[in-house]
């Protein structure tokens, strides 16, 4: 009983150095360990063993981060007053940059986003904002990615979410809209009395050389009036009547 008493501070101390030296890693995390001030590298993922007091353990995380960028005040090259919002992809690629190279890779990624993206859609067109949204993410994503790169950050993708235009520019493009569906109605009705007139020449010129087309159509039509008023009744009189009934010219 008393060896127990004896051995049981150091049982403790055995306890208490196991549990703040063994730590769990997930798989996508990593572990940059300093010892007395100097990194030694990126541990993990699973069981790693650390010295308690000497050692000091930062966690990162390897997984995608989405960063929402607050909206922004814009003044695009067409000066037009807009806001802009976007969100960034990102991740770490290398843990010991990542906590090396900057302060707070999370927040110098957030505010190198928001510079980029004022910057980006301040020296394009509104026109081009809104109809190559594609070709303004390309450009905001290569940018990031390159100043980035040195923290050890790779900027997967970048998407600009929604642009706030002022109601007088709403009303203009609605008014511009409306004028182009306009013309287009215009054109399509131009288009289709071209074609009508030209398939009328056509059947002009086939019944010019063949006059039983006329006759033909004659009795088409009489058929098609018979559908639309059942009561009535249609006697067809062949033209040559009115020929012979028709006055002579003198000399004929």
């Amino acid at each position: 009983m008393n060896s127990l008493y004896t051995y049981l501070p150091i049982i403790v101390l055995v306890v208490l150095f196991l549990a703040s030296a063994i730590k769990v890693l997930n798989e996508y995390q990593r572990a940059v360990v300093f010892r007395l001030g100097r990194v030694l590298k990126a541990k993990g993922p699973g069981l790693i063993i650390l010295i308690p007091i000497i050692d000091k353990m930062i966690k990162v995380s390897l997984r995608i981060l989405a960063l929402d960028v607050p909206a922004q005040d814009v003044i695009t090259k067409d000066n037009v007053s807009v806001k802009v919002n976007a969100v960034i992809y990102f991740r770490v690629l290398d843990p010991v940059k990542a906590i090396l190279e900057v302060e707070d890779y999370m927040f110098a990624t957030s505010q190198l986003s928001q510079t980029t993206l004022r910057s980006v859609c301040g020296a394009a067109e509104l026109d081009e904002i809104l109809t190559h949204r594609n070709k303004i993410n390309d450009q905001i994503q290569v940018i990031l990615d390159e100043h980035t790169d040195p923290w050890g950050i790779k900027v997967t993708n970048v998407e600009v979410k929604y642009i706030d235009l002022p109601q007088e520019m709403q009303r203009a493009m609605a008014r511009q809209a409306e004028a182009e569906r306009d013309r287009r109605s215009k054109v399509i009705n131009a288009e289709g009395e071209y074609q009508a007139s030209t398939r009328l020449a056509e059947a002009a010129e086939i019944i010019s050389h063949h006059p039983e087309a006329l006759q033909l159509r004659y009795l088409q039509t009489m058929r098609e009036m018979t559908y639309e008023s059942k009561a009535s009744t249609i006697l067809p009189i062949p033209l040559d009547i009115f020929q012979t009934l028709a006055p002579k010219k003198s000399g004929e």
